[in-house]
């Protein structure tokens, strides 16, 4: 019976298993990079991550999407005007136990033992989305501008 047990809950635990995060376009999956022209310097930029990845992790990753975007657009710096997150941390697996232990009339006891396993497929993923303005010229000094090739250096040298 412990065998049994073991066995499915080791199935169970690796058909949960998330796919790792990985920089690249979603192309259909649930992770990766999408982007979306809304008018002709304006786009909506995602990144969908899994319990692997950190949010500031999937933001960086957005990010540095929209330096690409710009850049092959021929601008220079992007503005984000907004910014989502969706999702959560959560560990998709959870592990909790009980013991009890009863006393009746007679002479008699009991005692009990139980083992729960929550199993939870969403759990951690999560969501960053950012819509951008490009921009050409001298970036103004705000927190939201963003240089697009500073942004794709630094990522270069981590």
């Amino acid at each position: 019976m412990k065998r049994t047990l073991v066995t499915l809950t080791v199935l169970a635990l690796a058909a949960c298993a998330s796919t790792p995060t990985h920089y690249e376009p979603a192309n259909g999956s649930d992770r990766g990079f999408s982007e979306t022209r809304i008018e002709q310097d304006r786009y909506r930029v995602r990144f969908a991550a899994g319990s692997d990845t950190t949010f500031q992790q999937a933001e960086d990753f957005a990010l540095r999407r929209a330096a690409e975007l710009t850049l092959r657009e021929g601008m220079d710096w992007f503005l984000v005007v907004s910014r989502h997150r969706d999702g959560n941390d959560r560990n998709p697996v959870g592990v909790g136990g009980s013991v009890g232990h009863t006393w009746g009339s007679g002479g008699f006891s009991g005692s009990g033992v139980g083992i729960g396993i929550r199993i939870d497929g969403n759990a951690g993923d999560k969501e960053v989305g950012l819509e951008i303005v490009l921009r050409t010229g001298e970036r103004p000094d705000q927190a939201d501008a963003y240089d697009a090739r500073a942004i794709l250096e630094y990522e270069a040298g981590d």
